[in-house]
């Protein structure tokens, strides 16, 4: 899992099927200090995250499964918000 700041929303109306309906959010990768690392990337909101909430997302497969369908699309989704975070304890 990987932590990130929700920075913005994307809004697509051609998009693959699998993506019908799925709320898509810019997020910004953080380090356990809040500061950005990385790139900005797109996840699709599974947990209704709003734009400055810090969240967790998980990549890949664990994208897939966490959006799974249960129409048999093939789920193109590559990258996913599971998690709101509270607060970051070091």
């Amino acid at each position: 899992m990987y932590m990130a700041k929700v920075v913005g929303s994307v809004v697509s109306t051609q998009k693959d099927p699998s993506l019908v309906g799925r709320k898509l959010m810019i997020v910004q990768p953080v380090n356990s200090d809040g500061q950005s690392v990385r790139h900005q990337e797109v996840a699709a909101d599974s947990v209704g995250a709003g734009v400055g909430e810090y969240v967790l997302l998980v990549r890949g497969a664990g994208a897939r499964r966490a959006s799974q369908l249960d129409d048999g699309l093939r789920d193109v989704n590559d990258c996913a918000i599971v998690g709101i975070i509270d607060r970051f304890d070091k």
